[in-house]
């Protein structure tokens, strides 16, 4: 594994030698390589390089054949994918995938649910600790639907909104969670430059917040202007792993994804 280039961060996450199958195809081959706190790591590679089947590993969807995946040292694969959020781990998805009838807000929140410790009963019986988490939980998505310039939908239904404010509150959803670890899967699919310029301010202002991101993405300019590191897949391995200069200037990722103009 390259050393990451936040060196003096705790390990947050391990990918160990993990392989994946699918009847006789393999789409993740003996896979490594690790996730610091604070760190920006993006992954690129052709399609059907095994981007999305590594993040469907990480959200416990997809059980490795063998290999270890770890979050700060503990082992994933013995927990259920609904354990993820307690583990640290959000995730945004390459289709957005909201709550069309409920509103920004009311999406947000359900990110913020997911970390709450209100059992069936205490919700039943609307008891104070219950209504000081409901009240806590609006406060923190407010929060963020302010930090992702969302106030103006903030009452209209997902489902109305043209698909870069529904990018936007998908992102605020998973953010709502808390995560240690943000797994965005082809976050700037489909938005315009401007969009696309918000998408990297707040992807540095969470980094910033102390959380560490996973970026799966196509756009490479934008890889490569925010990653600390680069992990490059081909066919389910990694063909190299380095700083986004290394990458840029590697022969066999240029030979593989990048081409010469790169």
């Amino acid at each position: 594994m390259a050393d990451s280039e936040c060196p003096d961060a705790a390990l947050l996450l391990e990918v160990d030698d993990i392989t994946v199958r699918f009847g006789g195809i393999t789409a993740l081959a003996g896979l490594s390589f690790s996730v610091r706190e604070r760190e920006i790591c993006g992954v690129i590679g052709p399609n059907g390089a095994g981007k999305t089947t590594l993040f469907n590993c990480l959200s416990r969807l997809y059980a490795p054949a063998e290999g270890d995946i770890r979050m700060s040292g503990r082992s994933l694969l013995a927990l259920p994918s609904h354990d993820m959020v307690g583990m640290g781990i959000g995730r945004t998805f390459q289709n957005v995938a909201l709550f069309n009838t409920m509103t920004v807000r009311e999406n947000v929140m359900a990110g913020a649910y997911g970390i709450t410790k209100a059992g069936f009963l205490r919700n039943l019986l609307r008891t104070p600790a219950t209504r000081r988490e409901e009240h806590d939980t609006g406060e923190r998505a407010d929060a963020l639907i302010e930090m992702l310039g969302l106030q103006a939908h903030a009452g209209r239904a997902a489902g109305e909104l043209p698909f870069g404010v529904r990018k936007r509150v998908e992102l605020a959803r998973a953010v709502a969670t808390n995560p240690k670890l943000l797994l965005l899967d082809e976050p700037a699919a489909g938005l315009n430059h401007d969009e696309l310029e918000a998408l990297k301010r707040n992807i540095l202002a969470l980094r910033d917040m102390d959380t560490a991101v996973l970026l799966v993405e196509h756009h490479v300019g934008m890889v490569m202007t925010l990653s600390d590191r680069v992990v490059v897949l081909n066919f389910g391995r990694k063909l190299a792993e380095g700083t986004p200069q290394e990458i840029q200037a590697h022969p066999e990722v240029i030979d593989a994804y990048l081409g010469a103009s790169h």
